[in-house]
């Protein structure tokens, strides 16, 4: 059956808050007191996270995407800190362990979702090495959170999608294994399509996040059926993890990749019905959103589908040949 999840905050107002701040204003406090007041907003994140993710687990929602900014300024070249080398850092160390054992308690699957400046096949050395810096960072919290996976998109295709996708590989040699094993790549609106990923995800190992509103968006000559059931497979058994969002203006009224405040139904595919995957709901009313969901597929799903992926009618060589 499919598990409904939760994309970085909420609009209840009685639900968990996260805090941010900008380097203007870190900038402006004496080391000292800068490093306490990083340290507490961190500490006050995952304060929020716990509460996140029961939140969710009292609710039925079984996943929740973390914030980038859960650790706020944490790679910034001139104000970043480190959990390293202090004890209040080992003390949020010992918290991001302790969510993630309450996480998987409660079923929780938790990931990450690096920001759209993280482009490993960027032209441009210093946006890579920001992009590696970032994913370090997102790793190291995930590896204590237990958090699945970091998923990134392809990014620009300058010189072309070969020529860039080849850069991606490259800038993907350059994570750490830590980094590198939770890395996923997810087809995107406007330039990567799922026949463009996948044979990269099958070469390097990578699983494949299926977004079927980026896919509609930006068709490549696969059906939905065919691209869930190719994307299944790279995650070589594990728990798939699927993208829905639904258009706001809708898909013959302006442009169609602005999210929707919620889904609506028919835009969620029926060959998803009765499968075993997670599915991050990405809709402007955050819980609001998972829960109308919720309830519609508790009276579309079958009671009872063994769990199972499926497994693909359509060979990789047959794919290939249609891209």
């Amino acid at each position: 059956m499919l598990r409904l999840g939760l994309c970085c905050g909420f609009v209840s107002e009685d639900a968990p808050r996260f805090r941010t701040t900008t380097v203007r204003y870190a900038s402006t406090l004496p080391a000292a007191a800068r490093s306490n007041f990083l340290h507490d907003l961190a500490d006050h994140n995952l304060d929020a996270l716990s509460q996140a993710v029961r939140f969710c687990a009292e609710r039925g929602i079984q996943a929740f995407r973390i914030v980038s900014g859960l650790l706020p300024l944490y790679t910034h070249p001139v104000v970043g800190w480190r959990l390293t080398g202090s004890r209040r850092g080992a003390s949020l160390r010992r918290k991001l362990r302790a969510i993630g054992g309450e996480a998987r308690a409660l079923d929780v699957r938790l990931s990450f979702h690096p920001d759209q400046f993280v482009v490993l096949g960027s032209t441009s050395e210093s946006a890579v090495a920001n992009s590696v810096a970032e994913l370090e960072y997102q790793a190291e919290c995930a590896e204590l959170l237990q958090a699945e996976q970091l998923t990134v998109h392809g990014g620009g295709a300058a010189g072309g999608k070969p020529e860039a996708l080849e850069r991606f590989k490259a800038g993907l040699s350059r994570l750490s294994p830590r980094a590198r094993s939770r890395v996923v790549l997810e087809n995107d609106d406007r330039v990567y399509t799922v026949a463009d990923l996948l044979p990269v995800c099958q070469a390097e190992s990578i699983p494949l996040v299926y977004d079927v509103h980026h896919h509609r968006c930006n068709p490549d000559g696969l059906s939905i059926a065919e691209a869930t059931r190719e994307a299944a497979l790279t995650w070589q058994g594990r728990e798939p993890w699927l993208h829905i969002s639904s258009p706001a203006l809708g898909w013959s009224n302006g442009d169609p990749r602005p999210h929707a405040e919620y889904i609506k139904p028919s835009d969620v595919p029926r060959e998803w019905l009765g499968i075993r995957a997670t599915v991050d709901v990405e809709a402007k009313q955050k819980e609001l959103a998972v829960l109308r969901l919720q309830r519609w597929l508790s009276t579309r799903e079958p009671a009872a589908s063994g769990g199972k992926t499926g497994t693909s009618k359509v060979t990789r060589k047959q794919a290939a040949a249609r891209r």
